[in-house]
């Protein structure tokens, strides 16, 4: 006996699955995915989870489905974000984990991430695309009585509150007021928890879960996104800010003054955070904007090493190297007592710690390193022909380029300045970034290079 027929699936990217519903992602799609992936892995069991979004409970019943038809036992964690998938995997010591989400995706979207043992990401290159061609060719047992696996709800949520206060020392921390944005995803529940832990006073905004999103998809990459978390820092006074993306395993950062940081700074000033306490560390940094985090290894006796875009890829050097600590302009913090995996929590718990122990503004951190090294910000465009474009650009600027690499995308340095032009993985665009010595010459050069796009 054999269950389904050959079908064409859309929704596999570089990273994960995502896909517009009722389209691209179906109840009956995320169950041949289950079974696709507990047939390639083989696993005896594995955890899952969900986010706020109203599609996301359906998806991962059919999810707990196509697992339990292959015999899988499956820990159900509820509602969550990503990372707690990554936490429960380790806890509970299972082969594999899996998380509904679709993170800052628009609201008609939905998707999965996956992992296998000890929170190993599973992408394109390692095993993604396997599952995939499992999925779509359908050939799968019909499942009997006694080969059907289990499904609990177990939670380990107290037990990964606990693990996130490890990350700080209480006896180092300040009384702050902190406004706190969760974008209506899954942030507030862990916020809610680690407050009567903390000498912090919490403002908070869009706080409760809500799968309709009333206030906007939260993404705070998106300008319109970042205005209630300004307003409200500057009216209530606040010592900095904080917004997450739906799954929250991406945090964005505020200074007193309501203004955003760039992701690229944080990682420079959690790097450097980490560098005091323990220097002569690996640092694991991306292509698209490096030159302070590199001058922050220098300075603090760190090594710093480059890794391509994308989660998949810094997971992987953050084990190669066993590296304390990665990060991506992006917002993605890599924590090697996280599993090598990336947190959004962690991040201003540190960030926290640093403004209790310096006694500095948020601001006075960053603003001197903004300063020394000033960015464009990562900017998206959509283009024809690629290569050719690529091509034509490499050839325009290669006399005056002190060095040229295509680790990742393009990649050239000059005197005083760089930049990284790459395509997106997850998107139909190109994504420019351009850093300097001085404001004036990434400015003028990010627009030159706009306009020869």
């Amino acid at each position: 006996f054999f269950f389904g027929l050959p079908m064409k699936i859309d929704c596999f990217k570089a990273y994960d699955i995502r896909g517009k519903l009722d389209d691209e992602l179906t109840p009956k799609i995320v169950y041949r995915i289950g079974r696709a992936y507990a047939r390639w892995l083989s696993p005896e069991a594995v955890v899952v989870g969900g986010d706020v979004r109203n599609s996301s409970a359906t998806l991962k019943s059919a999810l707990t489905d196509g697992l339990r038809d292959e015999g899988v036992h499956v820990i159900d964690i509820g509602l969550c974000g990503t990372e707690e998938i990554y936490f429960a995997t380790n806890y509970f010591g299972v082969d594999g984990g899996i998380m509904v989400t679709a993170s800052h995706n628009p609201i008609d979207y939905n998707g999965l991430k996956l992992v296998r043992e000890h929170s190993k990401p599973v992408s394109s290159d390692t095993g993604l695309l396997d599952i995939r061609k499992i999925a779509e060719e359908g050939i799968f047992l019909t499942p009997e009585g006694d080969a059907l696996g289990s499904c609990k709800k177990i939670s380990c949520f107290d037990a990964y509150i606990a693990h996130l206060l490890t990350y700080i020392d209480d006896s180092k921390l300040k009384p702050l007021k902190i406004v706190i944005n969760s974008g209506n995803g899954g942030a507030g529940k862990v916020l809610d928890a680690l407050e009567p832990h903390l000498p912090f006073e919490f403002i908070k905004i869009h706080h409760e879960p809500d799968g309709t999103f009333p206030n906007g998809i939260p993404n705070p990459l998106l300008l319109e996104n970042r205005y209630h978390t300004t307003n409200a820092i500057r009216k209530h006074k606040a010592d900095f800010g904080i917004a997450w993306d739906g799954d929250f395993d991406r945090c964005f950062l505020f200074d007193e003054s309501g203004e955003f940081i760039e992701g690229y700074y944080v990682v420079g000033l959690l790097a450097e955070a980490f560098l005091r306490k323990l220097p002569n560390e690996k640092i694991i940094h991306d292509p698209r904007l490096f030159w302070n985090t590199q001058a922050i290894c220098k300075d603090f006796s760190g090594t710093p090493v480059q890794s391509k875009c994308g989660h998949s890829f810094m997971k992987q050097a953050m084990r190669k190297e066993d590296a304390i600590y990665g990060g991506e302009m992006s917002a993605h913090h890599y924590f090697r007592d996280f599993f090598y995996c990336d947190s959004g929590m962690i991040p201003w718990l540190l960030t926290a710690e640093l403004l209790g122990v310096s006694g500095k503004s948020l601001s006075s951190m960053v603003k001197p390193r903004m300063e020394k090294y000033p960015c464009s910000g990562e900017i998206n465009r959509e283009i024809k022909d690629v290569t050719g474009k690529f091509n034509d650009l490499e050839i325009f600027y290669n006399e005056k380029a002190v060095e040229v690499d295509h680790f990742d995308g393009l990649s050239m340095i000059f005197e005083g300045w760089r930049f990284n032009l790459r395509s997106s993985n997850t998107e139909p665009v190109v994504r420019l970034n351009v850093e300097a010595i001085t404001c004036e010459l990434m400015e003028s050069k990010t627009e030159e290079i706009l306009r020869f796009l």
